[in-house]
């Protein structure tokens, strides 16, 4: 058996699920997620206990076992308690602020960026305590599908990701960045 796709998944009150011949839907109070269900892979619904099972043993059946076992896991979590990436932008002159429904960016280009939140994640901009820097905001992506919430994270970061001399630019909280040292005087 598969270490992960064997562990039962508990639902929670307030979520409904309904199994289908190819795919499993979540719904909660955050929403709804659907989850596809691979061939030769069953999900078996016992009061509030929901389990992946699998047809096989094959080296291919036991990967999606565990596989659809971590998805519909996330699907729960997602409809109940959601998903939340925090990014800090840190350095003199950059900002991060909210323009109705879009993310305002400026990180040292010669004009700011806007980003629209995609469907099901939404942005939100939090000031960072002065303690941890004097010029840094926190972007926070949040939502329910976990796959989107990093990937709208991920997007925001690949714009200026860390620089590796002074260490400024968009990066995780809690993200450590290596700096280099740079060059010598002579």
């Amino acid at each position: 058996m598969s270490r992960v796709g064997k562990n039962p998944i508990e639902i929670p009150s307030g979520v409904k699920i309904n199994v289908e011949k190819s795919r499993v839907v979540v719904q909660g109070p955050k929403g709804s997620l659907e989850t596809p269900l691979p061939k030769g892979i069953g999900v078996e619904l016992e009061e509030k206990i929901l389990k992946a099972t699998r047809s096989n043993d094959g080296k291919a059946q036991r990967s999606l076992h565990g596989l659809t076992r971590a998805l519909l896991a996330n699907a729960v979590t997602g409809v109940t308690e959601g998903f939340r990436k925090e990014l800090d932008v840190i350095g003199i002159g950059y900002k991060a602020e909210m323009r109705g429904k879009y993310l305002n960016l400026s990180v040292g280009f010669s004009h700011p960026i806007e980003m629209a939140a995609p469907q099901g994640i939404e942005f939100k901009v939090e000031r960072l305590p002065r303690a941890v820097s004097n010029y840094a905001a926190t972007v926070v992506v949040q939502g329910i599908d976990k796959g989107q919430v990093g990937q709208g994270a991920a997007d925001i970061r690949r714009l200026r990701p860390p620089d590796p001399y002074k260490g400024k630019g968009i990066r995780y909280a809690g993200e450590p960045v290596r700096t280099k040292v740079g060059k010598k005087g002579a």
